[in-house]
């Protein structure tokens, strides 16, 4: 075989083999996100996504980042098994329907702390439901550590936790009424009463404050973390995000068979 033969063989060729034997991903994430918002989110986003694309590599997924919010309609979302809002969430009436189209007909969302935020400004009462009839009532400040109680340990999301952990500085929202009052919602972790009054500014001193929760009517997990840098420093609660969002892409990836 000539040289150019060989050039050409290796340049063609090769690569479509190479392609021709590589793995489809198991399921496809978009995560949206924002710049323009409080520096502690963009801080969690910018780690998160760090996080999240090594790990897709590891785990074989395709995880896929936007800031564009009108891509939060049903065509473009139709197209992955997850989405996730890092730390930011739809506020036009095109976005909201396109999201609540997509989760109806089956789709996946991971929604970390300010995505859940809700309030009487909101306006949204499908997505109340959607958490659980939660709607945000108090928070701490400063961001601080805290212990959370997790139950059940047996969960997909949470079987690499133990009953009780130390959770790296963040900003703890407090719910009203608390998500675990509706029959759809499963708790998976809690904030542990131990850390009551929790915060120097603005305090949380009472109440069931559950951090992590699943609506058994849709493929979602909710998941408070979110706030400031420190949220991936710890492996252990980062072996939960990795269980979370294989559990969630794997949930829509069997029901779409």
């Amino acid at each position: 075989m000539s040289f150019k033969k060989l050039l050409l063989y290796i340049l063609i060729i090769v690569p479509v083999a190479g392609l021709a034997g590589a793995k489809p991903p198991k399921f496809r994430v978009l995560a949206f996100y924002n710049t323009r918002v409080e520096p502690d989110h963009v801080d969690f986003a910018r780690d998160a996504i760090a996080y999240f694309q090594r790990l897709a590599a590891q785990k074989h997924f395709r995880f896929d980042t936007t800031t564009d919010w009108t891509k939060m309609n049903f065509q473009e979302l139709k197209k992955y098994e997850v989405v996730v809002w890092l730390n930011f969430f739809p506020t036009t009436a095109d976005q909201r329907n396109g999201f609540v189209e997509y989760m109806e007909h089956g789709g996946g969302w991971m929604g970390f702390h300010v995505a859940g935020y809700n309030d009487k400004y909101t306006q949204w009462p499908w997505f109340v439901q959607f958490m659980g009839g939660a709607v945000f009532y108090n928070n701490n400040w400063p961001p601080l550590p805290a212990r959370l109680h997790v139950d059940p340990t047996s969960h997909p999301v949470t079987r690499h936790l133990p009953a009780d952990y130390l959770s790296p500085a963040n900003e703890w929202y407090q719910w009203e009424p608390s998500p675990r009052a509706n029959k759809d919602i499963q708790v998976l972790v809690t904030l542990d009463p131990s850390n009551y009054p929790l915060g120097k500014k603005n305090l949380l001193t009472y109440g069931d404050i559950p951090v992590v929760w699943t609506n058994r009517r849709y493929h979602m997990l909710y998941l408070n973390m979110g706030h400031g840098d420190k949220i991936f420093t710890d492996s252990l609660q980062n072996k939960m995000y990795e269980d979370a969002i294989i559990w969630v892409g794997q949930q829509v990836s069997s029901s779409r068979k």
